[in-house]
């Protein structure tokens, strides 16, 4: 679910860089 939510907040902002940063910080 946090991978979803994670990308959608991505392409609501724009910013494909912005959520692949926020899903690895959750990863990690």
């Amino acid at each position: 679910v946090a991978l979803e939510q994670g990308s959608k907040f991505a392409v609501r902002e724009g910013g494909l860089t912005v959520g692949a940063g926020v899903i690895t910080k959750i990863i990690a």
